[in-house]
């Protein structure tokens, strides 16, 4: 399950380096995409094979060239491209988001895996993995304990999410227009709009719209580092901005209507546009971000 979760990601990956018309003529060679997407060379070949069959790539050996265009249809749904340990990341993201969990907190592996329906041994993993960060540690016969943030912590994660997004964001303006990002941020739009109607009832649910927003931002540049990151940025900057309950709706509010102007700068492909909306809003973020832990001290 696992080797066929990494496949199609690697064939989305490689669908959308065409699409962004990332190889004009030819295709680089099996070692260089391997190196690129991060995964086995028989990952690659499987993915290459695929797209031949599907006439997306033509030619065989080293000289394969683009073929038929890459439709939206090309692409495996989200739902098959997402590993269990990122289904246990978003469970227990909404877990912590909607249960007011303070530092200090026990966490039970046991009791987590009959509420998200895993095995045991899939909660300890996804602990195992996030405990690197030092946000959760292991504590002898008593389970896991959530340790909070600190303001430094949480100002030099900041720094790097800067450089990151600011990267990202900037490659949106070299993109073609037949980009399928151009299509992902227009539905991302649609959702921000319906959101922003029933604000006052449902401004719980930027949360999930903002990591979804800022993920699409990065897929213009696909880096294992950066997503792998990205679990840690999830978890801080959009846990403290539920956890601040004080002017939450308002809050919400203007963080939707910066990212509807930060969108339309995508859209434009404009680079002075697109690098404004950015830096304003990840200055809002970072504003949001210190009181929030301001308030939790």
């Amino acid at each position: 399950m696992k080797t066929d979760t990494v496949y199609k990601q690697a064939l989305n990956q490689t669908l959308a380096l065409l699409a962004q018309g990332a190889y004009q003529e030819r295709l680089p060679s099996e070692n260089e995409l391997r190196r690129r997407l991060g995964v086995s060379r028989t990952t690659i070949r499987k993915v290459l094979q695929e797209l031949t069959h599907r006439s997306i790539i033509t030619g065989a050996g080293r000289v394969r060239i683009n073929g038929r265009g890459v439709d939206d249809s090309d692409y495996f749904p989200d739902v098959e491209t997402t590993s269990k340990m990122q289904q246990v990341e978003r469970q227990f993201m909404e877990w912590m988001l909607l249960g007011d969990t303070a530092p200090g907190t026990l966490i039970n592996e046991l009791e987590l895996a009959r509420q998200f329906g895993v095995a045991t041994n899939g909660i300890r993993e996804f602990l195992i993995h996030f405990s690197r960060f030092g946000l959760i540690e292991k504590r002898p016969n008593s389970g896991w304990l959530f340790k909070g943030f600190t303001r430094e912590f949480a100002l030099e994660l900041f720094e790097i999410r800067v450089m990151f997004e600011l990267r990202s964001a900037r490659l949106f303006a070299q993109l073609p227009e037949s980009s399928p990002l151009f299509k992902k941020l227009r539905a991302l739009s649609k959702l921000h709009r319906d959101l922003l109607e029933g604000i006052e009832t449902r401004y719980h649910d930027f949360s999930g719209l903002d990591n979804q927003f800022h993920r699409l931002v990065n897929e213009v540049s696909p880096n294992r580092f950066i997503d792998d990151f990205y679990d840690v940025i999830s978890f801080i900057f959009h846990y403290h901005y539920q956890w601040n309950k004080k002017d939450e709706l308002q809050r919400n509010r203007a963080a939707v209507l910066e990212h509807l102007v930060y969108i339309d700068a995508l859209l434009s492909r404009n680079s002075d546009r697109i690098e404004e909306a950015c830096r304003d809003h990840l200055k809002s973020a970072k504003q949001t971000l210190i009181q929030s832990i301001m308030g939790a001290e």
